[in-house]
């Protein structure tokens, strides 16, 4: 196609976006453990939610598995940086299994947090999305029916915690900063006693990524957010940007678009979820720029520098 026949399309591109130091990290720790202790190296459950990703790497050697149980023995495992429940590294030690840890440190601080409060007499109310292997790994760390768990605004308008005991509440990492900010006050309201975590558990990176969304979002006609439907990050930024009134649609791949889907758009805001690598950001704008003639611009509302080390095992 002639570039004078292609319409013009402008492209905001959301900063910061993609990769979060956390998701660096689990990724780094899987590519060194093959590296050091050669292939097949097993990961329990997704390392990160992104297919592209979990590609990459079984075609590097590694193998995911949801169980320990399809773990052969003599061989090292890797946890993914959702977390695990504690019952899990106590397994693996139990059959003398190598096994590295790659949650996420910012979600290790909940599971710390968790710990610390129930040792103190208080019972918690986790905001989170049942299921999800984060909240799964938290509700790991502490003894059953020390939490209880609060999905939404209505949960919280309503659930009647254990009485006698002191409350506090922890979230999970990857939320809805403003529906997360609703359900805390809610909370608040019942329970004015209850004890907050000690800094906010939703992380940095989430919290940027929306963030960044805000800010291009009244100046976008749609919005593509590339990563995977069983990424809570990335399905957070496709309704952070439909609430401020902007279309908004979850991709994986460049190959996902639906052009029809763009009809009438002049501006187009792309970000990506803190799972999905860089390359598949200029995937989508390498398509978009075979039936647009586009113009890109870069929309930068914070930086970031976070860096988080690898466990010593594989950096001595």
């Amino acid at each position: 196609m002639l570039d004078a026949e292609r319409p013009p399309l402008d492209l905001l591109i959301a900063a910061p976006r993609g990769f979060c130091a956390g998701v660096d990290r689990a990724i780094r720790i899987v590519e060194l453990t093959i590296e050091k202790c050669g292939a097949p190296v097993y990961v329990r459950h997704e390392i990160v939610h992104n297919k592209y990703v979990v590609d990459d790497l079984k075609a590097k050697g590694a193998v995911f598995v949801e169980s320990l149980d399809e773990v052969p023995d003599g061989v090292p495992v890797v946890f993914s940086a959702h977390g695990v429940p504690k019952a899990v590294p106590a397994k693996a030690s139990e059959r003398g299994l190598h096994f590295l840890d790659a949650t996420c440190p910012l979600v290790s601080k909940v599971h710390r947090q968790a710990e610390r409060l129930v040792k103190d007499g208080h019972h918690i109310l986790f905001i989170g999305h049942g299921g999800h292997p984060e909240v799964v790994g938290t509700f790991g760390q502490v003894p059953d029916g020390a939490m209880t768990l609060v999905e939404t605004a209505e949960d919280a308008a309503s659930i009647m915690p254990p009485a006698g005991r002191p409350l506090a509440y922890l979230s999970q990492t990857t939320l809805s900063v403003d529906d997360t900010a609703e359900i805390i006050a809610l909370l608040r309201q019942r329970f004015p006693a209850i004890a907050a975590p000690r800094s906010e558990d939703i992380c940095y990176a989430t919290s940027n990524r929306q963030a960044a969304v805000k800010t291009i979002a009244a100046r976008c006609d749609a919005m593509l957010v590339i990563g995977a439907p069983n990424s809570s990050n990335s399905l957070r930024l496709v309704e952070v940007a439909q609430r401020h009134g902007v279309k908004a649609l979850l991709v994986q791949r460049a190959a996902d678009i639906d052009f029809a889907w763009l009809e009438g758009v002049r501006t187009l805001g792309i970000t990506a979820g803190a799972s999905a690598p860089e390359i598949l950001v200029r995937e989508l704008v390498d398509r978009l720029g075979a039936r647009f003639t586009v113009r890109e611009r870069e929309v930068e509302s914070a930086t970031e520098d976070m860096l988080f080390k690898l466990p010593r095992a594989l950096v001595a």
